[in-house]
């Protein structure tokens, strides 16, 4: 595969307090015939009141790769995004890119609101250098991935954020830009929508085209992406598999106490007998949710999944009714043992009140229990890990003749 982004020493720095502004030519002289009349004071000034966004980021990406980016709140990914779209230019380094870019950084990002969602599709593949004829090629599926057949002739700034949402991102998808860079905007979505974005992004990949997407899911990460860029305080990390890079970064989070994800009621989890790895096998296991909650929860349902690296379920359970007061508890189940292979599991925790997602009750809250459950266990399986499966489970092999088999007869 042939590099189609690569980047040395990214930086962007801002001043604080102030916006970037795109100015005219003119502004940009003025600037320059202006820069040697500041005096020494004045640079410190200016130096003092600044912050870099995003420092000494080096990396390459490959043509079909779907990387994923990874960081806290103001990490830079957003920023670095940005400068990928060629929306803001890097204040240090360089980044050469191969082909056209689609992206979508906001709701709505690249559409006219006065214009139609018809006519800002036509704006925005000739922005990506499309010619009409592909762009109404294109038109019909863009419009039926989006939902918007009904509205596709009324102006944009009359529709809701979620169907700017869904026409954005089939516009950026379905034009075929070489490079599709993805914000965090698909969390606006609903679940069936999210489901078509992510197999989209897929599809676009297979193609030969590649996919950056920042997200904050990390069940999203691991479903789709085949390499992760953890950034912090604005510098990468660690870049590498998917499986490993969060691994660091949710046991650095799980470090400072915080849990991505969660919302005001499940505050952490933990295994009874202490921490969050299991190191014997064929005993019980515990695993307990500390949950805060500030209503009452009736007819309630309560369930915890073990997914794997690949997002695939192992072991779920479900229990019902559950009924608890306003307040804090600890949601304790134990099963006789978890016979899978060693390695890292995500916990899923769900809380529902008045019955459960079949039966029309409401979510009171979901969450990836942070950091992830490890089984540090002895592999009884095949020494291949391609075959060694999901289970870790013994078995015996023996061998005798059986003289009870009858001797071939030859065909006549």
């Amino acid at each position: 595969m042939s590099l189609v982004i690569r980047a040395h020493d990214l930086g962007k720095q801002y001043r604080i307090g102030t916006r970037e502004r795109y100015g005219s030519l003119r502004d940009s002289v003025a600037k320059v015939l202006a820069r040697p009349l500041f005096t020494r004071s004045s640079r410190a000034s200016i130096e003092h009141g600044t912050i870099w966004a995003l420092k000494h980021a080096s990396f390459e990406v490959r043509d079909g790769e779907i990387l994923g980016i990874i960081g806290r709140n103001g990490s830079g990914k957003s920023t670095l995004l940005k400068i990928l779209s060629r929306i803001t230019s890097p204040t240090t380094g360089c980044v050469d890119i191969a082909g056209r870019v689609g992206s979508l950084l906001e709701v709505g990002t690249g559409f006219h609101p006065e214009l139609t969602g018809r006519e800002n599709v036509i704006v925005n593949g000739a922005i990506l250098g499309m010619k009409r004829q592909e762009i109404d090629r294109k038109f019909d599926e863009i419009v039926a991935f989006a939902g918007v057949e009904s509205f596709i002739d009324t102006p944009v700034k009359h529709y809701s954020s979620g169907m700017q949402m869904r026409l954005a991102f089939a516009v950026a998808a379905h034009l075929q830009p070489n490079i599709l860079l993805v914000d965090e905007v698909l969390a606006v979505g609903d679940a069936e929508f999210q489901r078509r974005c992510l197999s989209k992004m897929r599809d676009v990949s297979v193609e030969g085209r590649t996919v950056i997407l920042v997200s904050h899911q990390m069940n999203q990460i691991r479903r789709l992406c085949e390499s992760v860029m953890w950034l912090d305080g604005g510098e990468i990390r660690h870049v590498g598999p998917v499986g490993e890079t969060i691994r660091r970064y949710e046991h650095a989070i799980a470090a400072t106490g915080e849990a991505p994800g969660a919302s005001t009621n499940f505050r952490r989890w933990d295994l009874a007998d202490g921490g969050h790895t299991v190191t014997s096998l064929n005993r019980p296991v515990t695993i307990r949710a500390h949950v805060r909650l500030s209503e009452p929860v009736v007819g309630g349902h309560y369930g915890v999944t073990v997914y794997n690296s690949r997002d695939a379920v192992v072991a779920g359970w479900a229990f019902e009714p559950v009924a608890l007061d306003a307040g804090s508890h600890i949601l304790q189940i134990t099963i006789p043992e978890l016979p899978v292979q060693p390695g890292s599991y995500q916990v899923g925790f769900a809380l529902f009140t008045g019955g459960n997602n079949l039966t029309g009750g409401h979510l009171v809250d979901k969450w990836t229990g942070v950091p992830p459950l490890t089984l540090d266990v002895p592999p009884l399986g095949h020494a291949q890990d391609i075959w060694a499966g999901v289970l870790n489970v013994p078995a015996t092999f023996t061998m005798h003749s059986d003289s009870r088999t009858p001797e071939l007869q030859p065909l006549i």
